[in-house]
């Protein structure tokens, strides 16, 4: 038995394309959007925002990245009826709020991808756009 797991993880320079991608994506749409990227273990890689965003959107986009990076989901795969005890057993790290999509790199999970700023049906549709530019898998 080993001492230590190995665990891929997103490179920075592909978390910040994910980012700049996001923001680029939503400027072409008119909408004004924030993207944070986090690896497998949540922990933050990339973050930015278009001028504009709304102050909470940050907040969002953090969790909707972590959402999908431990549930390998999207986060609008989260069942409603586990919404509340989601938000709340884990003291708001995670959320059911669309727009944050698995990052899979042939077949590896290495990080999640949260998208926040618009109403959540755009973002959703933004972070599907950004991880299949990315050459990215649906989980």
């Amino acid at each position: 038995m080993s001492d230590y797991i190995n665990v891929p993880t997103i490179s920075y320079e592909k978390a910040a394309e994910a980012v700049r991608r996001t923001i680029d994506v939503g400027l072409t749409r008119g909408l004004r959007l924030c993207a944070t990227v986090v690896d497998p273990g949540l922990n933050l890689v990339a973050y930015g925002r278009a001028d504009g965003t709304t102050p909470h959107s940050m907040e969002t986009s953090r969790r909707k990245a972590n959402t999908a990076a431990s549930t390998r989901k999207s986060s609008a795969e989260v069942p409603r009826e586990l919404g509340s005890a989601v938000e709340n057993g884990t003291g708001g790290l995670l959320t059911r709020i669309p727009g944050g999509v698995p990052l899979v790199f042939d077949g590896v999970l290495v990080g999640g991808l949260g998208v926040s700023g618009a109403p959540p049906t755009h973002d959703a549709e933004v972070a599907a756009a950004v991880q299949k530019a990315l050459g990215g898998q649906p989980a």
